[in-house]
């Protein structure tokens, strides 16, 4: 039976040492560990924010945020007139094991890793924002209404209703030049590039020039595919194009309305430089159309399609506009490379649910599609705001970049800063963050880059999350740092 404590209850016992890093991270570990050894039973009235800082002598803020993330992960509940009280927990949160201590200095071995707290993946969508209602909508409109006849195998390039609108919203929205006969529908990204390389390799091209740095493991998709991969570099404008000519590559693999993960923008000059290799060389562009949507403080950027279609094959999907889970997309190519992209598609698979891509073109169709990024570009307006205020707080000015458009951005580091050891301390105090080496063509052996930065993606995590992971992160910076 659950004891109703009144006004709170009796003071509850915590252990603060101010030795031992951040003050907020040990209560809430100690408050998880007291409910997870059922110390305080499910029900139980927690003390007041403004009592246990008394008890501890810490700020009533730094309670109020020790409450506000054991709320959030379902630990406690809260509610008018009731106070926070214990949660029924089902079953043991996974991680197990006591509360750690020294989390402000790195260890010599490496750190254990504690509960993520606060997780800056790029290329998560916030998945609470997912238009799940207008979904079920278009699901529910497309049962009712596809005729019985395309309940059966499909075009095996997709439904041609979802091509067409594909291409239509292409067309207006990012000034390309496909039509519908040249869009094939594909299960996401991933499944479009495998069919687009393989094609590549039937035409004679050997060898294909990726980003460095840039989506992992574009390069283990290529070899797959029997093409040779090569890095390029990426500078403050994005693809070195000079750099391009001199591999001997006859593709290139890119993402230029903003490249991942620096976050830059391929500027007009170096779009006119890397058509002009296209031509020169017979050479086939790829351009993954990777946060193309999302703009913030500068006008939206074309579609290389639309600049050079018969060079470039262009890729996208609603995993990021939408949710990974729908897993659809889509591949627009030149003429030439169509059937062999639909011949791969057929022999690989059946392709994406009929029903799927008849409710996307009908989300798309009847603007659900567009109120929705309307919606969520106000929202990573927002939390890209208060990224930037907290790094430049945290940081100084000048150390965030990649800014004006998508969900991540790249923080630079102090040059004498250790990446490595960044993102391990940080992950021991409960921050999952990937620094810039890990999206490198890295040699074995080879020296870690420089400038040291970390990429940090806000698409799927609260503002009060991003606060509190730049604090952090902050934290572990100096706690690495020599000297």
């Amino acid at each position: 039976m659950t004891v109703d404590w009144a006004r709170g209850g009796p003071d509850f016992l915590v252990a603060l040492d101010r030795d031992a890093g951040p003050l907020g991270f040990q209560l809430q570990d100690q408050l998880r560990a007291a409910i997870r050894d059922r110390r305080l039973g499910a029900g139980e009235r927690l003390p007041s924010t403004r009592r246990l800082a008394e008890l501890l002598g810490v700020s009533r803020g730094t309670v109020v945020e020790a409450y506000e993330q054991l709320l959030a992960e379902g630990y406690v509940e809260s509610a008018v007139g009731s106070g926070t009280r214990v949660a029924a927990l089902s079953s043991t949160p996974p991680e197990a094991g006591p509360a750690r201590r020294g989390l402000g200095v790195p260890p010599a071995s490496p750190p254990s890793v504690r509960r993520v707290e606060v997780d800056f993946e790029y290329g998560i969508p916030d998945l609470g924002s997912v238009p799940l209602t207008d979904w079920s909508w278009a699901v529910s409109e497309a049962t009712r209404t596809l005729p019985t006849a395309e309940l059966g195998d499909e075009d095996p390039a997709g439904s041609r209703h979802l091509r067409e609108v594909v291409t239509a919203y292409h067309r207006r929205v990012r000034s390309g030049c496909a039509v519908a006969e040249d869009a094939v529908v594909v299960s996401g990204f991933r499944q479009g590039l495998t069919f687009a390389l393989a094609t590549l390799a039937q035409h004679g091209i050997e060898r294909i020039a990726l980003e460095d740095p840039g989506p992992r493991e574009h390069d283990v998709i290529a070899l797959r595919a029997g093409l040779d991969p090569v890095p390029v570099p990426v500078d403050d404008h994005g693809l070195d194009v000079g750099r391009l000519r001199a591999t001997g590559a006859r593709a290139v693999l890119l993402t230029p309305a903003h490249q991942c993960p620096t976050g830059v923008v391929l500027g007009p000059s170096r779009r006119r430089d890397l058509a002009a290799w296209a031509d020169e060389v017979d050479g086939v562009i790829l351009e993954d159309d990777y946060d193309a949507e999302f703009r913030y403080d500068r006008q939206p950027v074309g579609s290389i399609q639309g600049l050079n279609p018969d060079r470039v094959i262009a890729l996208g999907s609603v995993s990021k506009t939408l949710a990974p889970a729908i897993r659809l997309g889509w591949v627009l190519a030149p003429a030439r490379f169509v059937a062999g992209i639909v011949e791969e598609k057929r022999l690989s698979s059946r392709g994406a649910p009929g029903l799927d891509q008849e409710a996307l073109a009908l989300l798309m169709e009847t603007g659900r599609f567009d109120r929705h990024l309307r919606r969520v570009r106000e929202v990573y307006h927002a939390r890209r705001d208060v990224l930037a205020a907290e790094a430049e707080l945290a940081f100084g000015p000048g150390r965030l970049h990649g800014l004006a458009a998508g969900c991540h951005a790249q923080l630079r580091l102090p040059d004498e800063t250790s990446e490595p050891a960044v993102v391990a301390t940080a992950a021991a105090m409960g921050v999952r963050v990937n620094g810039l080496a890990h999206y490198r063509f890295a040699p074995a052996g080879a020296a870690e880059p420089r400038p040291p930065a970390l990429v940090l993606g806000f698409g799927n995590i609260s503002e009060l999350q991003i606060r509190r992971g730049i604090r952090t992160l902050a934290e572990a910076v100096r706690h690495t740092c020599p000297g």
